[in-house]
């Protein structure tokens, strides 16, 4: 008799940059049997969370990135800099990337979080703006998800709603738990929820997992 898996339930927005700190310790968890990581997009940094990537915005998020780069060792390179933080007329949006996985959700939900990593890299080390459809749409296809491209691309309405009650769902998570911000990892489903901490993701992988199973 198998023993049932505990649902894990990953609140991020792909815009994060502690989200992109945490990517190791979700591809450990990946590999835990007995977990299964459920992507809960938040949409912290879309609609009326999204803003231009002003000069201001753009030095503080650098200041930030480089503390990320200190504590976790994940490379914020100055391609990103340079294209991303530096692009004139750019936009902080992470709606685009949230629709870009939610399309991979719905086509090919086993790969969603690989396809969060890729968009990540290709962001912070590439310097690839991932608030740009077209950018989006071509990393899918480099992953071979050509559905979930074509969808990014030309997005309809049932994509729309789905978006839209993924993010919805996620920020009635995080109310439910008293959390604010992202990364957070919530154990549990329905009305018995638990809240491990950001920190959590950042520390020594087996103490993670042994949070997580001991829930």
């Amino acid at each position: 008799m198998t023993t049932p898996s505990i649902t894990v339930t990953y609140l991020f927005d792909p815009l994060c940059g502690w989200c992109y700190a945490a990517a190791p310790a979700l591809k450990y968890l990946q590999g835990v049997e007995g977990i299964e990581v459920a992507l809960a997009p938040t949409g912290l940094f879309a609609g009326a969370g999204a803003r231009p990537m002003d000069a201001q915005f753009a030095a503080y998020a650098w200041a930030n990135d480089q503390r990320i780069q200190q504590l976790t060792g994940q490379p914020f390179t100055q391609a990103y800099r340079d294209h991303i933080l530096g692009a004139a007329n750019g936009r902080f949006d992470s709606g685009p990337a949230t629709l870009a996985l939610t399309a991979v959700a719905q086509t090919a939900p086993d790969r969603e979080l690989e396809a969060l990593h890729a968009l990540q890299h290709a962001r912070y080390v590439e310097g690839r703006d991932t608030a740009e459809p077209e950018v989006l749409g071509d990393l899918l296809r480099a992953l071979g998800l050509a559905d979930a491209a074509g969808l990014t691309l030309a997005p309809d309405a049932a994509l729309h709603s789905l978006v839209a009650e993924r993010v919805a769902r996620a920020q009635a998570t995080l109310r439910a738990v008293s959390a604010r911000g992202v990364p957070q990892l919530v154990v549990g489903q329905g009305g018995a929820l638990r809240l491990i901490g950001s920190d959590a993701l950042l520390g020594p992988r087996e103490k993670l997992r042994d949070h997580i199973l001991s829930a």
